[in-house]
Order: structure tokens, then sequence, then C-alpha cells
């Protein structure tokens, strides 16, 4: 199936400092593509790759799961690192609980984590995917939770039940493994987020053994915030938390 416009991956730049992002669920790269492009002028060797699935349709979607999409992002770790001397992960959504499994496996090649609202919980109307998926195949859409007006994330128009069901399965082996991830995290949080509740993020943040975790409190952003009105404060203190995480010679 065709891959729409917007959900084209993007790599840049040739740095020796790797940047991988990870998008979120029925999203595609262009929530972070400006994040992303932004990084890559910034000196950094940037991959954001689409996930299997997403930027096609939701019936694609729900011929996927996460395997899939973990497979995907775990082959694009493993390519920066052999080019690269350093590379940190940047996960919005249920790209955060990829780039959390990603480094709970891969322990001390990750130097670093960027979070945006990243996802291991789900409200309690959410919740029924492990069980709705035998009786209906999708339900109404999650994406585009942006509070500037006209902005898209150009996710699905339906959400994909079985996906969202392999995803939940996923999210209790991440969860069960969050004290494996001792690297630096910079979280940023909407205190307005209709997707994601508070509870993923304190979660994430009470079970990670990492001594240095930063918090950032989004006070005009909704769940998708990297195109929303803060943006360009997460994309200001990330390039410099990652900047001050990169090792001299």
């Amino acid at each position: 199936m065709d891959v729409s416009e917007t959900a084209q991956p993007f790599y840049g730049g040739s740095g020796r400092i790797g940047v991988l992002f990870c998008h979120g669920f029925t999203g595609s790269p262009w929530a972070l593509r400006e994040f992303a492009e932004r990084t890559a002028a910034a000196g950094y060797r940037v991959s954001l790759p689409r996930l299997p699935g997403h930027g096609t349709s939701w019936q694609e979607m729900n011929l996927t799961g996460w395997d899939d999409w973990y497979s995907c992002v775990d082959r694009e770790f493993e390519t920066l690192r052999t080019e690269c001397d350093q590379v940190f992960i940047v996960g919005l959504s249920m790209g955060g609980a990829l780039a959390l499994r990603l480094t709970e496996k891969r322990r001390d090649q990750v130097s670093a984590l960027v979070l945006v609202n990243p996802a291991v919980t789900a409200y309690a109307k959410d919740q029924i995917a492990p069980l709705a998926q035998y009786v209906i195949s999708s339900v109404a859409a999650v994406g585009s939770d942006i509070a500037m007006p006209a902005e898209s994330e150009h996710a699905y128009e339906r959400t994909p039940v079985k996906a969202a069901a392999s995803m939940m399965k996923a999210w209790v082996e991440v969860r069960a493994c969050l004290d494996l991830v001792t690297c630096p995290v910079l979280m940023f949080r909407s205190t307005v987020d209709h997707i994601v509740p508070a509870s993923s993020k304190d979660f994430i943040r009470d079970h990670i053994s990492s001594e240095e975790i930063i918090e950032r409190v989004l006070s005009r952003s909704y769940h998708v915030a990297t195109l929303d009105y803060d943006k360009e404060q997460i994309f200001t203190e990330s390039l410099e938390f990652l900047a001050s995480h990169v090792r001299t010679a």
C-alpha cells in the first residue's frame, strides 16, 4: 500500500553522534519531522523511521503489532550505533515506550533519553482493547490531540483495535523492566493530555533507575506537543540536554 507523503521517514546529518526518533501509535514521522530536522541541523546524525503499518491505512496497521514496531527501531538503532560514537533516543507517546524498551535491552549503548508524553498506560476507557479486538476492528481516532488550531499530525481516522491490544500487552513488559533504565532522562509532560494519563509519566519517573531525571511541564500543549505551542521549548531544551551529554574525547 502507498505511504502518504506526510509519513515519509527522515534521515539527515552526518555527525558522529546519532539520534533515533520514535513516533507514536497511529501517527507517523510527521509528528517528529521538524524536531528531527532541527536536530540534524545542529550537527547530529538523525534517523526517523516510519513504523510498520503506519502512514498507510488503519486496516494495514491491524496486521502489524509491537514486535514489528520494536524490530524496526532496533534495526535503526543498530545502524546508528555502527556509524556513531554515541546514540540518543527521542520518543513521543508510544515511541516513548519503544525508546524505554530499547534502553532496557541495550542498557549502556543508550547515552540518554528524551521522552515527550510517553505512554506505558492508558485511560480506563481505552483499556478494553485486549477484549474488544475479538469483536470490533476499529474505534474512533485518537490522533491529533493538539491545542493549536488547524494543526494536524496526519494520524489515522480510525484506531485499529488489534494493534492497540498488541501495544498494551507489550506495555506490561516495558513497565516490569523500567528499573533497567539508568541513563539520563529528559521528560516533557503536558498538563492537559487527552490520550495518555499522567499516571503513565508518573510510573516511568518513579520506576526508572536513572540518577538524572529532568521533568518539564508543558502548560500550553496537548498530547502531540512536538507540533503544538510548546514545540520550541521542546526543541531548544532537548538540544541543550543532548549537548550536555555528548562525550568529549
